[in-house]
């Protein structure tokens, strides 16, 4: 996996990951299991995650780059 994101991008999607994870579990009642909150926990998760990684599968289909 060739990283495929810049620095803005991977702190970006860490922040908005995280809050998302956040909210999706306790206000959204994700963890209680909410359809709303259990989705908006997953796509927080996959934002954390392809931020630490600095890898988007997504970029890699459509042939697109953050990084310099």
């Amino acid at each position: 996996m060739v990283k495929n994101e810049s620095g803005f991008d991977r702190v970006a999607r860490v922040i908005l990951g995280a809050i998302a994870l956040w909210a999706g579990l306790l206000p959204l009642g994700g963890s209680a299991g909410a359809t709303l909150g259990l989705v908006v926990a997953v796509v927080g998760l996959v934002l954390l995650v392809t931020g630490l990684v600095g890898f988007c599968l997504i970029y890699r289909v459509l042939g697109f780059s953050t990084k310099p």
